[in-house]
């Protein structure tokens, strides 16, 4: 699939699994560096076979079996394409996105609410996972010592050590861009459900910083789980259990809604 005109062509994997008629579909959201064979995006698609819901997965540009290259990827291009696969679905979608995807799924709603409200009247609700919203500034850039900011300044690209393996990359393109797409100083209402579920051992994404996205949904929608022992993945299988719960709460309180 080709994403959004007016952007460099990309050839994006994805897979729908259709809903039967009149139920709710699962929309997946990768995290950074990952992808949609990831444990959590398999064992989500398990669950939403088992229990009657539609899914669709995709590849970030630079991710998975997707074209492109990683370094050239920026959140607005793995936006677009987030919105590019959200408008091949059809029915009421229930978003679930991890990490860097818990991002995406609220920039995605916010977009969708004021650009093109009857797409995100398809959206029942939000699952996200240790959400790393404002990451490229907040948990990034700031985050970076004199060291890291020289390197990235003279080569472009920060090379930061991963406890997950081979170190992230992160350009400078990714920073800049990003600075688009920042919600701390523009609260919204999301006008839906919204879980939270966050570890309070996370080192990637701190507990204060999952804490404070409440102040910024307004409207009373939102609701966040502390796991006490929970790490960054989330991925054991108490937490998949909790996951799905939460997803049947979504999903049984939905009701349409008006922008």
């Amino acid at each position: 699939m080709k994403s959004v005109a007016g952007a460099l062509p990309r050839r994006i994997a994805y897979r729908i699994d259709p809903a039967p008629d009149g139920e709710m579909g699962l929309f997946w959201l990768s995290g950074y560096k990952s992808d949609m064979a990831s444990t959590k995006a398999t064992e989500l698609a398990v669950f939403a076979k088992a229990n009657g819901y539609g899914c669709t997965r995709f590849d970030y540009s630079g991710h998975g079996v997707s074209g492109g290259a990683f370094l050239d990827g920026t959140i607005g291009a793995w936006l677009d394409e987030a919105e590019a696969v959200f408008r091949l679905t059809s029915g009421r979608q229930i978003i679930i996105g991890s990490s860097m995807g818990g991002y995406i799924a609220l920039l995605l709603l916010r977009r969708l609410m004021r650009a093109a409200p009857e797409e995100a009247k398809r959206i029942a609700g939000l699952v996200l996972i240790a959400p790393a919203w404002d990451m490229t500034e907040e948990l990034m850039w700031k985050q970076f010592d004199a060291r890291a900011r020289q390197e990235m300044a003279e080569t472009g690209v920060y090379r930061q050590p991963s406890e997950y393996g081979a170190p992230y990359e992160i350009t400078r393109a990714l920073i800049e861009e990003g600075r688009n797409h920042l919600m701390a100083n523009e609260p919204f209402d999301p006008g839906r459900p919204v879980v939270i579920l966050q570890g309070r051992l996370d080192a990637a994404v701190p507990i204060g910083h999952a804490r404070a996205l409440m102040s910024l949904l307004q409207g009373n929608w939102a609701e966040m789980v502390e796991i006490p022992d929970g790490e960054h993945r989330l991925s054991r299988p108490e937490d998949l259990a909790l996951l799905f719960n939460k997803i049947g709460q979504v999903a049984r309180d939905a009701k349409p809604h008006s922008e």
